[in-house]
C-alpha cells in the first residue's frame, strides 16, 4: 500500500512539473493599442522595442502585436479598449483620462512638479507605483511607466504672448492639468489627437499648441505656422503609460509576467534617453537651420498667474477627490525632499559651469 502511495505521489509530482513547464512555454499572443500614429517616434519605437524584448526573452512564445492609432482609429479610446479586454495592453498617457477619472491625471506629470529623475524615484521608491495601481484598480487594469519625455516646451504660438490678456480667448491644444490652469486664465482649451495637430494649427482651428520638445516638434512642422516657441512650465516630467488588463495579466505564467515588467521598464528608460538625444540634436540645429523660430519665455507676471491658478485648482480638486489629494500630497512631500538634492547635484553644478 505504501509503495502505491509513493508511486502516486511521484506521478503527481511529474505531472505538476510537466504542467509548469508547459505553462512556462505556452504560446501567448497579446494585442497592444497605441494612442500614437505609427510614425510618431520615439514613442512608437519604444513600444516596438518592448515587444521585441518580450518575444526574445520568451524564446518567441510571448508575442505582442501592436496596433497604432492609424489602425484602430480611436487614439483616445484605448483605456476603454483595455478595460473591456478588446486589447490586453495600451501605450498612452494618464492625463488624457481626466474626464473619465480625475484620479488618473497626476501619473503623467503636473505643472511646476517633479523633474523626470525625481518622478522616477517617486514611482519606484517613493510610493508612486502603489498609488498608481490604487487609482487604476477600479478600471480593472494595471499601469506601468512607459517612457518619459523630460521637461516639455511650453508650446508653439502664432503670436507673441506678452501679457495675460494675450492668453484670453486664445484657442490652444494643451492636455492635462495645464489645460485646466490656462482655462482658468481665459484660454480656450482643447485636446486634439496627435495625428491631427498640424492640420488644426495650419487651418486656424487652434492658435497655439504644445506637443513635446524640439526632437519631436520640428519633425511635425509646427514652426512653419507658429514661429513663437515658448519654454516649459506645465510638463516637467511627462511619463507615458503602459496599461495592462488585470485579467489578462493574471493568466500569464509567472516568468512571462516578469519578462513583461523588465521589458517595459527597460524600453521606458531607453525612450527617455532617445528623446533627450533627439531634442539636443534638434535644438542645436534651430539657430542655423530654422532662424525664424523665436524662442521665448513667459513673463514673470504670466508665470505667477499660472502658479496661482494651479494652486487654486489643486485645492479645489483635492477637496473633492480624496485619492487625488492623497497622490498630490505624496508628490508634494517627495518633491520637497528631492528638490534640495536636485538643486545641489544639478542646479548648482550647472549654475557654476555654463
Amino acid at each position: 500500500m505504501k509503495s502505491w502511495k509513493k508511486i502516486l505521489m511521484m506521478l503527481l509530482l511529474i505531472t505538476a512539473v510537466a504542467l509548469n513547464a508547459h505553462a512556462a512555454d505556452k504560446k501567448v499572443v497579446w494585442k497592444l493599442a497605441m494612442t500614437w500614429g505609427q510614425t510618431l517616434h520615439p514613442f512608437t519605437t519604444s513600444v516596438e522595442s518592448m515587444a521585441q524584448m518580450v518575444e526574445k526573452m520568451s524564446d518567441g512564445n510571448f508575442i505582442i502585436r501592436i496596433d497604432s492609432a492609424n489602425r484602430h482609429k480611436s487614439p483616445f479610446g484605448v483605456l476603454d479598449m483595455v478595460k473591456a479586454g478588446q486589447y490586453e495592453m495600451a501605450h498612452t498617457a494618464s492625463y488624457y483620462w481626466k474626464g473619465k477619472d480625475i484620479n488618473l491625471l497626476p501619473f503623467t506629470t503636473m505643472p511646476f512638479g517633479m523633474t523626470a529623475p525625481e518622478q522616477y524615484a517617486w514611482f519606484y521608491y517613493g510610493g508612486g507605483m502603489e498609488l498608481m495601481q490604487k487609482a487604476y484598480a477600479p478600471h480593472n487594469m494595471y499601469s506601468f511607466p512607459g517612457g518619459n519625455t523630460g521637461n516639455q516646451m511650453g508650446g508653439w504660438f502664432r503670436k507673441e504672448i506678452n501679457t495675460l490678456d494675450d492668453l484670453k480667448g486664445l484657442k490652444m491644444r494643451i492636455p492635462g492639468f495645464a489645460g485646466e490652469v490656462l482655462a482658468e486664465l481665459g484660454t480656450v482649451v482643447t485636446n486634439i489627437a496627435p495625428g491631427e495637430l498640424y492640420t488644426a494649427l495650419e487651418r486656424g482651428t487652434i492658435d497655439a499648441l504644445e506637443w513635446v520638445g524640439p526632437g519631436m516638434d520640428i519633425k511635425l512642422g509646427f514652426h512653419k505656422v507658429a514661429p513663437y516657441y515658448y519654454t516649459g512650465w506645465h510638463e516637467p516630467a511627462t511619463e507615458l503609460q503602459y496599461l495592462v488588463n488585470q485579467k489578462a495579466f493574471a493568466e500569464l505564467p509567472e516568468n512571462y509576467k516578469e519578462i513583461l515588467r523588465v521589458a517595459m521598464r527597460t524600453a521606458s528608460y531607453d525612450m527617455y534617453a532617445q528623446n533627450y538625444h533627439e531634442s539636443a540634436i534638434a535644438w542645436d540645429a534651430i539657430a542655423t537651420e530654422y532662424p525664424h523660430i523665436k524662442v521665448k519665455t513667459f513673463s514673470k507676471d504670466i508665470i505667477d498667474a499660472m502658479k496661482a491658478a494651479n494652486q487654486k485648482l489643486l485645492k479645489q480638486m483635492s477637496d473633492e477627490y480624496p485619492l487625488f489629494k492623497e497622490t498630490m500630497d505624496s508628490q508634494a512631500e517627495y518633491q520637497k525632499k528631492a528638490r534640495v538634492w536636485t538643486q545641489i547635484s544639478d542646479f548648482d553644478y550647472l549654475k557654476d559651469n555654463l
